[in-house]
């Protein structure tokens, strides 16, 4: 949980970059996230210098040689302005005409999977005296924790108040929360996010893993796939590519597989049944060219809408018994052109779809409005949905307005329990918040998904006294007034 000693220091940071001229939320979080990874190489060597001078033995795969010894930050963090920000901006003799910022970019995937993305990054910051600031209040932060670094992170990144181009748009954390404690990660999961931005899914699937399993890193064969294996990301935005890397490291995963593609395009063709696990948001505004897109989704769903092409990318890269959590746009559920139903079909008729959660417009503001559900489902090439379960979100813990502000009513602890009890929802009336329908009436309904297609309202009956009485009640109200009003004119004579 952040302290509110760190959100302040955040919050000052973040007001510097603003008055010092750089006001695009993702401009200063890139350029926060180049100086904490300045920040954590210079700490990971010093660490590794105190190892191998209590154990007698010469450093190894040293970051920083002799020679760099100014463009660590340990170093640099105590020159005045001007020279800082020369170590930046303008080459340095002594180390091949390397700045800071140039050293950084040309360090590879060996320090980490940060740098491995750092080609076509700039340096944005303008002024020594701003450089300066945000050095020296990043310093004073104390980051001795992968809790610590985590929780900085994300609140760094909620600070982010836009939408994003192409559909895209943060998703609330405590939204992906949710996802994840539905699908429950295994130790054996491989977990796939194809649109990931800044990583939250995987995050939160890493969390949910250190919260709920922490005896599982006693294994080393765990940790070396938890490092390594575990996690993957695509993202073809390599801002948030770099960001999204960064925050994955600052949770304690070092070498995450991020791949800097286009999920949707022959790049990414190669991807075909290799994850047990797939939690995404995928964009929802877009639509593509035939030409632009990997043949065989085209075979799947013969469409032009990304969020229809997403869904059978996530097939294609789903093993079989691979199960994914994804939102969806609530056209998604009811739309009428060819390509909606054909992916529907697909899910309910081909594979397992187990939920369909209703979540109110409200939930993406303030980036968007958009009314949204969450899609539950298994890969099985082989159909197995008997019923679906049928969930109608009211509150999410936060108001439903631009403000976001908390509120007591919250249908997500309702919403996890239940699902993972699904098999008691059987005799639930339609008429409740949450009920199963069976595979037979959904295709009958031409494979609609909408809530309101299957669930029941109740209307109560309101009964109203014959208009004869309403009319003596009329009658006897205006005698009244007459008599109200005599009163007062004697009152006044």
């Amino acid at each position: 949980m952040i302290t509110g000693e760190l959100k302040n220091q955040v919050d000052k940071i973040w007001e510097a970059f603003w008055t010092g001229g750089i006001s695009n939320p993702l401009t200063v979080i890139e350029q926060f996230t180049f100086l904490l990874f300045l920040r954590r190489l210079d700490e990971n060597q010093q660490l590794e210098e105190k190892k191998a001078n209590m154990m007698g033995i010469p450093l190894s795969n040293a970051i920083y040689s002799p020679a760099h010894k100014k463009l660590r930050w340990s170093s640099f963090k105590n020159e005045d302005p001007d020279t800082l920000f020369a170590l930046f901006t303008q080459p340095q003799a002594s180390i091949d005409n390397l700045t800071a910022f140039e050293f950084m970019k040309q360090l590879g995937a060996e320090v980490g999977v940060f740098a491995k993305y750092m080609k076509g990054a700039t340096f944005m910051i303008p002024t020594p005296k701003l450089l300066d600031q945000v050095v020296q209040m990043i310093a004073k932060i104390q980051m001795d924790d992968r809790d610590t670094k985590g929780d900085l992170y994300e609140y760094l990144l909620s600070k982010i108040a836009s939408a994003g181009t192409n559909g895209q748009f943060r998703t609330p954390r405590h939204i992906i929360k949710m996802m994840v404690e539905m699908m429950e990660p295994t130790q054996d999961d491989t977990i796939c996010d194809p649109s990931c931005g800044s990583a939250g899914f995987l995050v939160a699937a890493s969390e949910y893993v250190h919260e709920h399993h922490a005896d599982w890193f006693h294994e080393p064969g765990f940790r070396k796939h938890y490092n390594s294996e575990m996690f993957t990301g695509i993202e073809f935005d390599s801002t948030m590519l770099r960001i999204g890397a960064m925050n994955l490291q600052l949770h304690g995963i070092e070498n995450p597989q991020l791949l800097g593609l286009d999920s949707l395009s022959e790049a990414n063709a190669g991807q075909r049944d290799e994850f047990s696990l797939v939690l995404a948001n995928p964009p929802f505004k877009g639509s593509l060219d035939y030409d632009s897109v990997e043949g065989s989704l085209l075979k799947t769903v013969k469409t032009k809408k990304t969020e229809l092409l997403f869904l059978a990318l996530m097939l294609r890269m789903m093993k079989i018994g691979g199960r994914c959590a994804v939102i969806i746009p609530d056209g998604v559920l009811f739309g009428s052109s060819g390509a909606h139903k054909q992916i529907r079909q697909t899910l309910i008729e081909q594979q397992r779809l187990e939920a369909v959660i209703s979540m109110p417009s409200g939930v993406f503001k303030p980036y968007a409005g958009v009314s949204t559900a969450v899609l539950v489902f298994t890969k099985t090439n082989n159909g197995g949905t008997d019923t679906v379960w049928f969930y109608d979100m009211r509150a999410d813990g936060f108001s439903l307005d631009d403000k976001r502000a908390p509120v007591k009513a919250d249908d997500i602890p309702d919403i996890v329990q239940r699902f993972k009890e699904c098999h008691l929802e059987t005799e639930r009336a339609r008429t409740e918040q949450s009920f199963l329908v069976p595979f037979e009436e959904i295709r009958d309904n031409d494979w609609d998904l909408s809530i309101n297609r299957y669930k029941e309202i109740v209307y109560e009956a309101v009964e109203y006294a014959p208009p004869a009485a309403i009319i003596a009640e009329i009658e006897a109200l205006d005698v009244e007034r007459g008599e109200a009003l005599r009163v007062l004119k004697g009152l006044l004579a």
